[in-house]
């Protein structure tokens, strides 16, 4: 029957294979197939895996749907298409397409039989931009550590984040599209990550920006509920304002007239071609940003009212940002330093000493990164302190030593090479961008700040991680984790007396949504 033992060999191990006994290296079965994946030293990476179908055609502008199972086996070596947008840095080396609910795992070589630790990372890029591919998000470090690093893509712009009022006729919750991909991502790791190695028990959901911000409101509207033990917000915005669904309603109507469609014309929304969808979106600014919405379902309230009010989940929680967040806005604050220092509510002169002792610019600069990142931060650390859960506060101000005579201090962003350990080991291009080499000393920063985020995804604690004792934050002790020029170094009281005039100005009388 078989001309060769070695053809019969081949057809029994395809039988094995068929059957489920015998997989290939790196090949895994969930429940909508089986997928190969990429093996490359001690770690296994499958990428582009559909968490949910195609949010094309009839289902733009609907909840994600199952995915629908294919047969043989899928190739998970390449990313997907990331997910339509406009343009900015993520976008070097992606194809895009509204066909982009995938997401990717780096899990270690050896993980069968295993229950690892699970991270998700939730991508920023001010709900309009970026990936869960982007090069600075490549999860091996993780992996190689003992984690299963998840990333994800989701709905952006106005196809993830719009309301109008045909659409609002339609069953189901609606505006909040890229939120809900975020949930139906964190589902599918639940119902399908322990084929790669990972607990579906111990899952942390982290993000920075836009996903800070998409991490908070899915730990303070508790639509997390189950979905993950454990948060991380890095510059999450903590209040963050979002708008009332009416006023979203509203700017999606004016959009559609002046495309030609009418008020109750689903249909024709959903027949608007891409370049329609994508043009004309103002920057982070505006005050019809697509961005996330107050819908009455999914979100209730802004984040910092319902940590305020104790409705947010007790988890533990890691949270904070980086020293120089004004690097956003830094050229409408250096048009406008003065308007910028009115916010506090205090004398300039007073505000200027207070915020740096002198300069006027640099004063502004401090407002503006401790007014958007570092109070809000603290102020969700301490109400989620006061109800009885765990938190930890870092505050991220490390510069590499070439730089620190210009810049001044650690931009938006500016973390997530060292969190995933992907910091450039030669010099290097990316889209407009160049980088340098990292030196032993960003190394060692690098290593400290991603360990400790790896103790907290597998304990529930950063501990000592970054070679000092980390304690939770109280607000008694107002402790933050700085990393800076000098290493992890446990702060007290930090920036006390600053923090305490932002948010007096933040407290100021407001309607519990706006």
């Amino acid at each position: 029957m078989f001309r060769t033992f070695g053809a019969a060999l081949a057809f029994g191990a395809t039988l094995l294979t068929a059957a489920g006994a015998l997989a290939a290296p790196g090949q895994v079965t969930i429940k909508s197939g089986a997928l190969q994946g990429m093996t490359k030293g001690d770690v296994i990476a499958f990428k582009g895996i559909p968490f949910a179908a195609p949010p094309v055609g009839d289902l733009r502008w609907k909840p994600p749907q199952p995915v629908a199972p294919w047969t043989g086996v899928r190739d998970a070596s390449s990313f997907g298409p990331i997910c339509t947008q406009s343009g900015g840095v993520f976008l070097a080396g992606g194809k895009q397409s509204e066909d982009c609910l995938t997401l990717n795992i780096w899990t270690p070589a050896n993980y069968e039989g295993k229950k690892l630790p699970v991270m998700v990372w939730i991508h920023g890029g001010g709900f309009v931009a970026g990936s869960g591919s982007t090069p600075f998000y490549d999860g091996t470090a993780f992996a190689h550590d003992g984690v299963v690093l998840v990333s994800i893509n989701y709905r952006l712009g106005r196809f993830g984040f719009f309301a109008h009022p045909a659409l609002a006729k339609e069953p189901g919750p609606h505006g909040n599209y890229g939120l809900m991909d975020q949930i139906a991502a964190l589902k599918w790791v639940k119902d399908n990550i322990a084929a790669f190695g990972g607990d579906p028990k111990n899952v942390t959901a982290f993000g920075e920006s836009a996903g800070g911000i998409s991490v908070n409101f899915l730990m303070a509207s508790n639509t997390g509920r189950g979905l993950f033990e454990k948060v991380i917000s890095e510059s999450g915005f903590g209040r963050f304002d979002a708008p009332p669904i009416a006023q979203m309603e509203k700017a999606g109507a004016d959009f559609a007239a002046a495309q030609g469609v009418k008020a109750d014309d689903a249909a024709a929304l959903r027949a608007l071609p891409v370049s329609a969808l994508t043009g004309s979106i103002g920057g982070l600014a505006s005050a019809d940003v697509p961005r996330p919405m107050i819908d009455g379902t999914l979100i209730k309230e802004r984040i910092d009212v319902a940590f305020a009010k104790g409705h947010q989940l007790k988890v533990p929680y890691l949270t904070g940002g980086n020293s120089f967040e004004a690097s956003l806005f830094a050229p409408a604050t250096a048009k406008a330093p003065d308007a910028m220092i009115a916010t506090t509510g205090l004398p300039k002169d007073k505000a200027v000493a207070l915020f740096d002792d002198g300069d006027t610019l640099k004063a502004a600069y401090n407002i503006s990164t401790e007014t958007m990142i570092t109070e809000p931060s603290r102020y969700l650390a301490m109400k989620d302190s006061a109800a009885g859960a765990k938190v930890w506060l870092y505050y991220f101000s490390y510069v590499t030593a070439a730089q620190r005579a210009t810049t001044p201090g650690a931009g938006h962003g500016g973390e997530l090479g060292y969190v995933f350990e992907t910091l450039p080991r030669q010099d290097m291009n990316f889209g407009a961008y160049k980088f340098s080499a990292a030196t032993p000393a960003d190394l060692a920063t690098a290593k400290a700040m991603h360990d400790s985020w790896v103790a907290f995804a597998k304990t529930g604690t950063p501990g000592s991680a970054s070679g000092v004792a980390w304690p939770a934050f109280t607000p008694a002790n107002d402790a933050t984790l700085e990393f800076g020029a000098d290493g992890a170094v446990v702060r007290t009281d930090f920036l006390k007396a600053r923090l305490d005039v932002l948010q007096a100005a933040a407290e100021k009388p407001k309607s519990a949504t706006k």
